[in-house]
């Protein structure tokens, strides 16, 4: 078995890659706000790649123009192992420190492509999809990420295994199963075992609140690495765990809003985002006991005049 390649990151704490979330827009804003000791690495969105591999172009807009010195790597997910691994080169050519493959989004539309946690009842297929990347791109780093299975977690071990197999140098294992989803409940047992299984490092997913649980995990499981997904939306400090007040919690959504606005969404669009953060946010009591109300507001530029009303006097809301 070839050595896994040394990874990127600067820090044991990452940002999960999220669909329609880790876009460079909320990405490099929280990149921004963070030492590299703090957040070791981020992703991208996950890119589909379909009936042919993604270009070089599309990937780079994934990464978008500004670069940190925390390492962002490009996620992609795919049944068909050739345009997955072609797709990989390119993102190698783009300038990704390292290439991840999904096999974890339980969403309809990759169940019925075959991939993602579709794949999870078929540990060969990880490997071998595995495999052809890692083979495609030499001194890239490539890595996974797996549920604890599908229907149930019979096949832990098996699918950790398989990622080994085909080279990967990092597994992340999202601690729920496909069927379990996104529920409240999160089974650690579940990252011991994976770690107990395998050679390579193992990054733990799910379950992650608060700041403390980052090392928490980590102690409790013997993982490497801790990933933080929805939490994140909730708090994007909670890598460094510094809790900031009303006005930068809301200078965060602001600015979130107008980086969606210069890069081409519509005042509702960006306004659509910032609410989909507010109905996770925690950060700088901003929402408080007012979610509801918060989320019922129809006019974009209300909405983010009420942001603005949190800054100091002289500030504006985007577009005013």
């Amino acid at each position: 078995m070839v050595a896994p390649l040394p990874l990127p990151f600067t820090g044991p704490w990452l940002l999960a890659p999220m669909e329609g979330v880790t876009e460079p827009c909320f990405r490099d804003l929280v990149l921004a706000r963070h030492e590299p000791a703090d957040l070791g690495g981020a992703f991208t969105e996950f890119v589909r790649v379909t009936h042919y591999p993604v270009p070089t172009r599309r990937l780079r807009a994934h990464l978008g123009p500004r670069r940190f010195e925390i390492p962002v790597g490009i996620q992609l997910m795919g049944a068909d192992a050739g345009r997955v691994a072609e797709t990989a080169r390119n993102a190698r050519e783009a300038g990704a420190p390292l290439v991840d493959l999904n096999f974890g989004c339980p969403a309809k539309g990759a169940l019925r492509g075959c991939a993602g946690s579709a794949m999870l009842d078929d540990p060969p297929s990880v490997e071998a999809l595995v495999r052809q990347c890692a083979d495609a791109v030499v001194d890239v780093p490539v890595t996974a990420k797996i549920r604890a299975g599908g229907e149930d977690d019979a096949l832990l071990e098996d699918l950790a295994r398989a990622a080994e197999a085909g080279g990967a140098s990092l597994l992340t294992v999202h601690c729920r199963t496909r069927r379990e989803g996104y529920r409240d409940t999160a089974d650690w047992e579940r990252l011991r075992r994976a770690v107990g299984a395998v050679g390579i490092p193992v990054c733990g997913n799910g379950g992650i609140e608060t700041h403390a649980d980052l090392q928490r995990l980590r102690a409790e499981t013997g993982c490497a690495y801790a990933m933080v997904g929805r939490a994140a939306l909730a708090d994007p400090w909670i890598f460094s765990g510094r809790r900031v007040d009303r006005a930068e919690a809301a200078q965060f959504l602001l600015e979130y809003a107008r980086d969606l606005m210069e890069t081409g969404a519509g005042p509702r669009g960006a306004a659509g985002r910032v609410k989909q953060l507010l109905g996770h946010w925690s950060a700088g009591d901003l929402v408080g006991g007012e979610r509801s109300s918060w989320l019922r507001e129809r006019d974009p530029q209300a909405l983010l005049e009420r942001l603005a009303r949190s800054l100091p006097s002289a500030a504006s809301a985007p577009g005013t």
